[in-house]
Order: structure tokens, then sequence, then C-alpha cells
């Protein structure tokens, strides 16, 4: 299973996570921020559990290419 989360206060609108993980993250119209697709909200952080381990590489490369390392991946 892989967990990715995000703490989405904290996101800089740089678009990184997008380009290495399209299918998990999408900028939002409203703000410019980035939002984790079918996440769970749970004190500003947006998580969401993926039995797809595929979706692992890319929201890895989201994760390191962050700027401001907002976004955590690992599987468990």
């Amino acid at each position: 299973m892989v967990v990715v989360t995000l703490q989405r206060k904290k996101c800089i609108g740089c678009n990184y996570c997008v380009e290495f993980a399209p299918e998990q993250f999408q900028m939002s119209k409203k703000d410019g921020k980035s939002v984790l697709l079918k996440s769970v909200e749970k004190k500003g952080f947006y998580t969401i559990k993926s039995e797809d381990n595929e979706i692992y590489e890319g929201c890895d490369l989201a994760a390191k290419a962050c700027p401001v390392k907002i976004i955590s991946t690992k599987i468990v």
C-alpha cells in the first residue's frame, strides 16, 4: 500500500507535483495551490492510501522535486 501526504497550506504553487504525478495532483483554480486528489484531510494534512503501488514512483518524484518539501510518500 502507498501512502501519500500533502501539507496543502504550505504549498507555493510551483506545479512540480502535477508534472510528475498528474493522476494524483492538480492545481486549484481558486488559490493556485496543489490538490491531492481523492484525499482525506486531517489537521491540515491531506492523505491518500492506495493499493496501486504503481503510483509510488510518480508521487515520490513529486515529493523529491517539491521545493518546500510538503509531500511525503511511503510504502507500508
